[in-house]
């Protein structure tokens, strides 16, 4: 809540060593902005009609969910506001020279989080029962009151959305680095692997060297372990360890030694067979047999091992890209959107969570383009998913599934989010939009993410819907198609 406060050159009240006297009071309220321009008279109603309340720094001055009954002008000292659950930052703070508290016109009934004093707090409290004389005898405080009242909802609602906005942030980070984990874990893997695979290769460069093959016995080695690196085989578990029992038995049975055996993994990946190492056998008449084939394994194992190095960073590139897709990053704040390309974009932010939920996609092919804010769109498509996830770990998790469909219907575009969660009670249905509703455990949520949904397609001048029974929720989301006069 910001309302006027002291100008610099004004020196606030000082915290009385006891109860002040009438003229302390009035020479403290003097020197308030907010109170600036009243009679004597009307200093004096508010001094012998309000209650001087004191606070030493760390008091505890009301409850969540206290009954809100009183008016308060802070003389000197502030006042800080928390969300029981709502973590260190402070919800809102009443600086001196303030008004705050419950005020004439306000429809507060409640504390909405807990108040306690940061430093010494001295101010001026009048009850509520006190309101109607004091508009009476001080009728410029029903202007000053106003004013205070919307400085408090510009500034309440400024302080929530940022704070959702930091437990979204918070939420998209915790899935970024849970999925950026996975692919870089096995690009780390595949590095240091392949570092001490480039060392076993280099030093059997120098066993095969030894072996002294002639040009017609190298070509034929170069043919035959192109043929297998080309070999298209069966990679079903069995039939890899069918092939591996019989590749150990062939060198058992012509003398390798074991570490000749550490080749059996790759070969029996690629297809070879016994017959394929009779063939090799016969090529280099039994010279170096086993150079050749710990070469071929350990050129298949770096092979591999950088394969899977391209995999992991295109991975992380693609979850880059969608990183910037979903955010619009370098881009106007209003551009052309693809609406399935969006809701992919944010479903990708979502991977780690999708683990074990089935998602199906039912686009239009030739569904058109809108005009929108895309970063604030994609929040819409973002809470309504998580809220489908948060419904289907609810039920237990088990044989989850999200449907999302995109069809054009008249001139507008609508968007459906289907999931087979435990579904949204009635009693509870006309309020999952209200700010700060949440079924979540305290500390879970804020409950603002539908109610920001809502709040950006009404900027885009659509709706949302919502249909539900017990095991099928769906929300719909409506928008204009053509946006010309929509901003």
């Amino acid at each position: 809540m910001t309302v006027a406060t002291a100008t610099p050159e004004m020196s606030l009240g000082k915290l009385p060593a006891q109860p002040a006297s009438r003229e302390e009071a009035i020479s403290a309220m003097r020197k308030l902005a907010i109170l600036s321009g009243l009679t004597a008279e009307e200093y004096g109603w508010l001094a012998d009609h309000g209650e001087q309340r004191t606070a030493a720094n760390g008091d505890l001055l009301f409850h969540e969910g206290q009954a809100a009954t009183s008016m308060g002008i802070v003389l000197s000292g502030e006042i800080h506001v928390r969300r029981e659950y709502g973590g260190s930052i402070p919800l809102f703070i009443g600086k001196a020279g303030q008004i705050t508290g419950l005020l004439p016109f306000s429809r507060m009934k409640t504390y909405g989080g807990m108040g306690s004093a940061a430093g010494e707090v001295w101010a001026l409290v009048i009850d509520q029962s006190q309101f109607p004389a004091m508009l009476e005898a001080i009728p410029s405080m029903a202007q000053r009151c106003v004013s205070t009242l919307l400085d408090r909802v510009r500034e309440m609602t400024r302080m929530e959305q940022q704070a959702e906005k930091l437990a979204a942030l918070g939420k998209l980070a915790g899935n970024l680095a849970h999925e950026l984990n996975n692919p870089a874990s096995a690009a780390q893997r595949a590095a240091a692997g392949l570092l001490q695979e480039l060392r076993t290769y280099g030093q059997q460069k120098y066993a095969l060297g030894a072996i002294c093959l002639a040009e017609t016995e190298l070509q034929a080695v170069h043919a035959w372990q192109n043929e297998m690196r080309g070999r298209k085989a069966s990679n079903q578990a069995l039939d890899i360890a069918e092939r591996e029992d019989r590749l150990a038995q062939w060198f058992q049975e012509h003398g390798l030694d074991q570490s000749s055996w550490r080749s059996t993994p790759e070969l029996s990946e690629r297809g070879v067979s016994a017959a394929d190492l009779d063939r090799l056998e016969a090529v280099l008449n039994g010279r170096g047999l086993d150079a050749v084939l710990r070469q071929f394994a350990s050129s298949l194992r770096a092979e591999q091992m950088t394969e899977a190095m391209i995999d992991a960073t295109a991975r992380i590139f693609d979850l880059i890209a969608a990183i910037k897709d979903y955010s619009y990053m370098d881009q106007a704040p209003i551009q052309e959107i693809s609406i399935p390309q969006a809701i992919e974009s944010t479903l990708a932010m979502l991977g780690s969570r999708l683990n074990g939920i089935a998602v199906e996609r039912r686009f239009d092919p030739d569904l058109p383009t809108i005009s929108a804010y895309g970063s604030e769109l994609n929040q819409v498509w973002m809470a309504l998913l998580e809220n489908a996830i948060d419904a289907i770990e609810a039920r237990g998790g088990r044989d989850g599934r999200i449907t999302i469909t995109a069809t054009v219907s008249g001139a507008l575009l609508l968007t459906e989010i289907w999931d087979n969660g435990q579904g949204i009670p009635p009693e509870l249905r006309d309020r999952i939009f209200e700010p700060f509703f949440t079924t979540r455990a305290p500390g879970q949520g804020l409950g603002l993410g539908l109610d920001t949904a809502q709040r950006i397609v009404s900027k885009h001048r659509g709706g949302i819907q919502v249909q539900s029974t017990p095991g099928e929720t769906c929300f719909q989301v409506r928008l204009p198609i053509e946006q010309v006069q929509a901003y």
